[in-house]
């Protein structure tokens, strides 16, 4: 039997040459055209109700059915929450060693320094129980070391991108240029629908503290795949999602009459040109309808009980902040919402680091450690994927002045650490190690790309044969690397 995702591909080629026929018979005849756009319209309907519950068919049974990914907005710095490295406080204010640097890209903000001193963290460690010999973990996230045998660390991410915008456009799409699909867009066209009344992909940010980079809706926009698989934004502040109200004096039924005369202009408009982008606005038409009353149902807190807020913390009876954002991405996940995108901004510490970051990290430390633990006792966790990580580390030299109590730090690309869990990947395990200095990896580089392999392969997908086609060339999130980190997956030897 011929593979689903192989007819889907078909059918888009097949809507190209289409649309060419159309041209062409619209010489000779409008009619002919028409009725012909109808019944290939009828084909592809047929073929997109097939296909929209569960989207192309996996490659493999799945170890886990969706995603919430927590991107610290920013950059957090590595050597300040999990890549310990005691022996930096012998070299404090020390200039960082030529042979450690090796001439490696600096961002504009550093490469006029005189000089280039180690600022140690001031932070202390403790060393937590997982299922190796041992993590460290910064004093900063107590709550998150309380999970660290649910946790698999990568200390040896690597991305290419220096500056924020690339590097996160590179985290989210896998390609530093824009106009790639991002990764929620892609697991969504992977995955399909398992709830008609909510997007299968969901967005929710949390502002932080200091210095704030832009976030653009291209980070969880479609690309080049049909766009009901874009990001959905949910807001903190007045209705969740804009536009779901109706207007004063319209009712239900009003609201029912007008879409259901809109859906036929554009069932016209469809037949004539056979545009996916038609059918397409179709399909949230009717969406936006159902979520009128799905969404409030869904950012109504009041149904957790005293337990789950004490868990997460009183900041999660507050919308907007991160606290309310994980609780809601718990909700969002055991609704059917295949993939759950937080961003936290603020992590782009240049100076005022220990200040800020404290700050930062309160604000995250219980909330991402309840997610975990709410996760598992309601036998989530190993169907979830969950993703912790910014777009690049910290500089182990202080940018700037340099104090006992006060340093900052610079974009760091060459090795930063994330951490992984549930999902089929290897709980309480460390992955990766990078050199006294926390500036380069001496073991087992981890590339972006290779994260998102091991992403799909554990929702059911070879990297390699989840594409679409697009201007003559079948596109893939990892574009043309990556390779599934066996280490990591759960069943392999760590």
């Amino acid at each position: 039997m011929q593979p689903l995702h192989d007819d889907l591909h078909r059918t888009a080629h097949e809507r190209q040459l289409d649309l060419t026929r159309r041209r062409l018979f619209a010489l000779g005849g409008k009619t002919l055209a028409a009725g012909l756009g109808t019944a290939a319209l009828g084909s592809l309907l047929g073929r997109q109700a097939l296909a929209s519950p569960t989207g192309p068919e996996r490659h493999w049974a799945p170890k886990a059915k969706r995603v919430i990914y927590l991107h610290m907005e920013g950059g957090p710095s590595h050597l300040d929450l999990w890549d310990y490295k005691p022996d930096l406080r012998k070299r404090y204010n020390q200039d960082l060693p030529e042979s450690i640097r090796n001439g490696q890209r600096l961002t504009t903000m550093t490469s006029g320094q005189a000089r280039f001193p180690v600022a140690p963290s001031m932070f202390q460690f403790t060393r937590y129980k997982n299922r190796q010999d041992g993590v460290w973990i910064s004093e900063l996230m107590p709550h998150t070391g309380s999970v660290a045998d649910e946790l698999c660390f990568l200390h040896s991410m690597h991305t290419d991108a220096i500056n924020h915008e690339p590097a996160i456009t590179f985290c989210q799409t896998g390609h530093q240029q824009p106009g790639r699909p991002s990764l929620g867009a892609w697991t969504s066209y992977g995955l399909g629908s398992a709830n008609a009344n909510l997007p299968t992909f969901c967005v929710l940010i949390t502002q932080g503290i200091g210095n704030m980079q832009a976030l653009s809706a291209r980070f969880w926009g479609s690309g080049f795949l049909p766009s009901e698989h874009q990001g959905c934004r949910m807001r903190s502040s007045g209705d969740p999602v804009l536009y779901l109200k109706d207007p004063a004096g319209v009712s239900r039924s009003d609201r029912r009459a007008m879409l259901d005369l809109v859906k036929e202009f554009n069932a016209e408009e469809a037949a004539a040109s056979l545009d996916s982008e038609t059918r397409t606005r179709i399909a949230q038409a009717e969406m936006a309808y159902r979520m009128q009353m799905s969404v409030p149902e869904l950012s109504d807190l009041s149904d957790e009980d005293d337990e789950t807020f004490a868990l997460y913390g009183e900041d999660a009876r507050t919308p907007g902040t991160f606290a309310a954002n994980c609780l809601l991405a718990r909700r969002l996940s055991e609704r059917g919402v295949r993939f759950v995108q937080l961003y936290m901004r603020g992590w782009d510490q240049h100076n005022n680091l220990p200040g800020e970051m404290r700050a930062q990290s309160k604000a995250v430390d219980q909330a991402q450690a309840a997610l975990i633990k709410d996760l598992r006792r309601r036998g989530l966790l190993d169907e979830t994927i969950v993703v912790w990580g910014g777009e690049f580390g910290r500089t182990v030299y202080s940018q700037g002045d340099l104090s006992e109590t006060n340093y900052g730090r610079d974009h760091h690309p060459r090795c930063f650490s994330m951490w992984v869990a549930g999902g089929g990947f290897q709980p309480g395990i460390s992955l990766g190690k990078t050199d006294d200095y926390g500036y380069n990896i001496v073991e087992r580089p981890i590339e972006v790309h290779d994260l998102h392999a091991t992403m799909l392969h554990l929702l059911g997908f070879d990297h390699e044969k989840l594409v679409y086609p697009f201007q003559g060339r079948d596109y893939r999130l990892t574009d043309v690397s990556g390779k599934v980190v066996q280490e990591i997956v759960k069943g392999s030897v760590a």
